[in-house]
C-alpha cells in the first residue's frame, strides 16, 4: 500500500478514472451492439452518434486510435451493406 500522501491520492484518482473509463467503454460497446441489431435505415441514422462515442473513447485514451479506426470502418461497411450501397 502507498505510504506517501501524493501516492495515496494518485491511487484514489486512478481508481475513479478506471471506473469512469469502464463506464464509457461499456456504454459504447452496448451502442455498437445495438447498432448492429438495427435495420438499414435506422443504422444509417444512428451511425454518426456511435462513431462520435468511439472518437471520444479514443480521445480519452481508453482505446487506441487504430482500434477506433477499425471499429468505425467495420460499422460503416456494415451500414453500407445493410442499405444496399456498394
Amino acid at each position: 500500500m502507498a505510504n506517501h500522501k501524493a501516492t495515496k491520492k494518485d491511487t484514489r484518482q486512478s481508481a475513479r478514472r478506471r471506473e469512469r473509463n469502464r463506464y464509457y467503454a461499456k456504454t459504447t460497446r452496448n451502442a455498437i451492439r445495438d447498432l448492429k441489431n438495427m435495420s438499414g435505415k435506422e443504422m444509417a441514422e444512428k451511425l454518426p452518434e456511435v462513431v462520435s462515442m468511439i472518437d471520444k473513447l479514443c480521445k480519452r485514451g481508453v482505446i487506441h486510435k487504430n482500434k477506433a479506426s477499425n471499429l468505425k470502418s467495420k460499422l460503416a461497411r456494415k451500414v453500407k451493406a445493410a442499405n444496399g450501397i456498394m
